[in-house]
């Protein structure tokens, strides 16, 4: 699987100008499931992405996760919205291939289950709807934004 991780100070995602997933502090999870893919990667992404710790303690330094933000164990906000074209492929030419995405069905599922396990281990998770033309708004705080890649292959974040 691949993610992109914002950390954000807000974010929402609107479908047809209305918004359907909305947070505050936070983590934007840009999230897409690639061929070969199972529950095992997913379940690998979201236990790297609520342990990194990519927000500010009293010092100023990087040393507090979503789960613990503030160090009083307030959590931020997970936003997770599905984005296949993080799959793409641009080696070709101009036009960007998809090929490696799961596929709609397959990712879907993925989607489902990794939002499902986000639900259970986290206490503030909104998403985007798979498959929908959506616009994502976002304040990106830092700005901080980092790749997570786990392989199928062999199940490591880069």
């Amino acid at each position: 699987m691949i993610s992109v991780l914002q950390r954000v100070s807000s974010a929402r995602v609107l479908v047809d100008g209305q918004t359907v997933g909305s947070i505050g502090r936070g983590l934007l999870v840009l999230v897409c499931a690639e061929r070969g893919d199972a529950e095992a990667q997913a379940d690998k992404l979201l236990a790297k992405l609520l342990k990194l710790r990519i927000f500010t303690d009293a010092q100023g330094k990087m040393n507090r996760s979503v789960q613990d933000m503030d160090g009083a164990g307030r959590q931020g906000g997970l936003l997770i919205v599905s984005q296949f074209t993080l799959a793409a492929d641009t080696s070709g030419g101009n036009r960007p291939s998809f090929i490696g995405a799961a596929s709609p069905d397959e990712g879907r599922r993925l989607y489902d289950y990794f939002v499902a396990q986000a639900r259970n281990a986290h206490s503030i998770v909104q998403t985007g709807i798979f498959a929908a033309d959506m616009q994502v708004e976002l304040v990106n705080d830092g700005p901080v934004t980092i790749p997570i890649r786990v392989a199928a292959q062999s199940a490591q974040s880069l």
